[in-house]
């Protein structure tokens, strides 16, 4: 599909015009580079016109149409025909310059093949007629006016070439760095969110319990008028207020002295599930609670370090809920192993509360439950047979 003409480039004109009045400079002085065996003064106007017609083609070059070179390629021989001109053949050597410089792949590579083989065929005929060494010297000027132009606009290609090839390497390798810098971002932000949210529910976990048995028995030390249950009242609130005062301290200690993954080690275990329950009888005793504790999950592998924590505080948070919700009567705790996964199950009585309850927030579930999704586990919480039923799922996968 031929090139469509474009405006000429102000710097081509320059050279055109340049061109001109070197060639009309030369002509005003007769000074031609051929002259023997021709009456140069009857040729003089087609010599202006191979001037003229090679001026124009000079500014057009830029345009790297097939049709400019072969219009240049015609002036020339006309040119060379009537007596030759310096300047028309300098004009002429830029327009082949052009040519491969600023045309298609396919016009580049065509007129420095077909450079090449016309210096080689001009020399050759040069050698058949003239019979004399001075046929080489014919065949240089001949490469002068094509091969050498040609040759200098494919290297002067090949370089802009590689450099707009890494002017859009060094874009893409930027697009590239501020994309991973957006992507690092977007994961600091989520770790963040993601740290948050664990250190919420830890400290939920580790205040609550302690925060809700403390308001429970400063609200019956208030109303009982009995020294003696007053005194028993406050010694439980003295314990839970050391305890978690003890508890709030051990957990700024592990996030202080987090390894190089920010995460604290999980130091809750299910190993510690009786003194768990033995501290719930004490703060559930306003309230009329009892509570049995059956743990099988002993025996066999040991748990992963996140669902031995994640268990923990499951119960802790369902013993802390009972304490502060449940009817008089029994909270049963069940911790098993079966079938691949770890069962913990928490029962407690529905109805009134003789002793004042403890408004909640709902946290206690939204953590229990975010837990169990980390994990892959199963949650579910809500009333069953006429009891509060706490039944949380965890996978034993070692994949997992």
């Amino acid at each position: 599909m031929p090139q469509r003409l474009t405006r000429p480039h102000r710097d081509d004109l320059l050279i055109a015009a340049a061109g001109l009045v070197f060639g009309l400079a030369l002509w005003s002085m007769d000074l031609y580079t051929k002259g023997q065996g021709h009456d140069v003064a009857e040729s003089e106007p087609l010599v202006l016109l191979a001037l003229a017609v090679m001026c124009v083609a000079v500014a057009l070059r830029r345009s790297a149409n097939v049709w400019v070179v072969l219009v240049a390629t015609a002036a020339l021989v006309l040119d060379l025909w009537a007596g030759s001109l310096l300047a028309t053949l300098l004009l002429y050597t830029d327009v082949v310059y052009a040519a491969v410089l600023y045309g298609s792949v396919r016009l580049s590579r065509t007129v420095v093949r077909v450079s090449v083989f016309a210096t080689a065929g001009v020399t050759a005929l040069a050698f058949a007629l003239l019979q004399q060494p001075s046929a080489v010297l014919l065949g240089a000027v001949f490469g002068f006016l094509t091969v050498a132009p040609a040759t200098t606009g494919l290297l002067v290609r090949g370089h802009r070439d590689t450099a707009a090839a890494e002017r859009l390497r060094a874009e893409r390798t930027a697009l590239r760095a501020e994309q991973t810098a957006l992507l690092a971002e977007m994961d600091r932000a989520q770790a963040v969110t993601a740290e948050r949210a664990r250190m919420a529910r830890e400290l939920h976990d580790v205040v609550a319990n302690h925060l809700s048995a403390i308001a429970l028995h400063a609200t019956a030390a208030q109303s009982l008028e009995d020294a003696e249950a007053t005194g028993q009242a406050l010694v439980v609130i003295r314990e839970n207020s050391v305890q978690g005062l003890t508890e709030m301290r051990r957990l700024i200690g592990i996030l202080r002295e987090a390894g190089a993954d920010g995460a604290p080690a999980a130091v809750a275990t299910l190993d510690g599930l009786a003194s768990l329950v033995k501290q719930a009888r004490v703060n559930g005793s306003p309230g009329g609670l009892r509570f049995t504790l059956e743990d099988t999950h002993a025996g066999g592998a040991a748990l992963p370090s996140p669902v031995d924590l994640a268990a923990y505080r499951t119960v802790q948070e369902s013993l802390t809920n009972a304490v502060k919700h449940a009817a008089p009567g029994e909270v049963a705790v069940r911790v098993a192993r079966q079938d691949g996964v770890l069962l913990v199950e928490v029962a407690s009585a529905l109805g009134e509360r003789a002793a004042p309850g403890v408004p909640g927030s709902g946290a206690g579930l939204v953590g229990m439950r975010e837990r169990l999704a980390l994990l892959g586990g199963a949650f579910e919480a809500g009333p069953q047979d006429g009891r509060w039923m706490v039944r949380a799922v965890f996978p034993l996968d070692e994949g997992e």
